[in-house]
């Protein structure tokens, strides 16, 4: 959709303007960018575009990528995102969905949102059982050991994903960890082609996990919704036979958030 601020000439636009405008290029594309990229779209001048860059990553907008040349919400824009979906009248639909599906489980859900090299847990929904295992709102687990973690590794670029490699040291967290690369990446690989992922006492001695992801209207991964559980109650095969009803409340999630509730 082309604005009535887009058509003008970029000279013309208020400064203000544009670092909007610049936002709401890195927002759209959903994988880090540089300026050169952006302004493809915007056709501002050379120094203007990296001046509003420096600008929104002094200010937390925008976060340098590992690569040093590309750029990614940063810190203050997710935040601002996560204030905008959780909106009372957003939340009260969503928690609606978790719950229901928490309910026809028995286990605990969770929605989950990338946030560099970790997930950040943005809702939770609780078991009813006493024994569970807690990783309460704001938490942040890895992304190559959990369950939606893996999921949001399965939907970057080869190149983005060689670039994480690279950088993360793959710690052992429990003897089912996957620290070796070649093994991630089959394990990513299948967890492309089957649409889920899950989590094998990877990250913890003792819980289960499964994850879909939650995408948008251009088809990208979003966020995730998972559920986990103790050995003693569920083991991953019993997990991945309540896939049907997690990918039902995935749908569910990815319409809220195309209907703007």
């Amino acid at each position: 959709m082309t604005t009535a601020v887009q058509k003008e000439k970029p000279d013309s636009i208020p400064t203000v303007l544009r670092l909007l405008l610049v936002v709401e290029e890195v927002a759209k594309q959903g994988v880090p960018v540089t300026p050169s990229e952006i302004n493809q779209h915007l056709g501002l001048p050379k120094p203007t575009i990296h001046r509003l860059f420096a600008t929104l990553e002094a200010e937390g907008f925008l976060q340098r990528n590992l690569d040093g040349k590309s750029y990614a919400p940063g810190a203050r824009l997710q935040s601002l995102a996560v204030d905008v979906l959780s909106s009372r009248r957003f939340r009260a639909a969503r928690l609606g969905v978790m719950r229901a599906l928490a309910d026809d489980i028995g286990e605990t859900c969770n929605l989950a949102v990338p946030d560099r090299d970790e997930m950040l847990y943005l809702e939770r929904v609780e078991t009813k059982w006493p024994l569970r295992i807690r990783l309460p709102v704001s938490s942040r687990v890895p992304l190559y050991c959990t369950a939606s973690g893996k999921l949001y590794l399965s939907s970057l670029t080869c190149t983005q994903l060689d670039g994480y490699l690279h950088h993360v040291k793959l710690e052992r967290h429990t003897a089912h960890t996957l620290t070796d690369r070649d093994r991630l990446c089959q394990e990513l690989k299948s967890v492309r082609r089957n649409g889920y992922a899950k989590d094998n006492e990877e990250f913890m001695e003792g819980m289960v996990a499964l994850a879909v992801p939650i995408n948008d209207q251009r088809g990208r991964l979003l966020s995730t919704i998972a559920f986990h559980a103790p050995v003693q109650r569920m083991t991953i095969e019993m997990a991945q036979q309540h896939l049907a009803r997690l990918r039902q409340a995935a749908d569910e999630l990815s319409q809220l958030v195309a209907e703007g509730a």
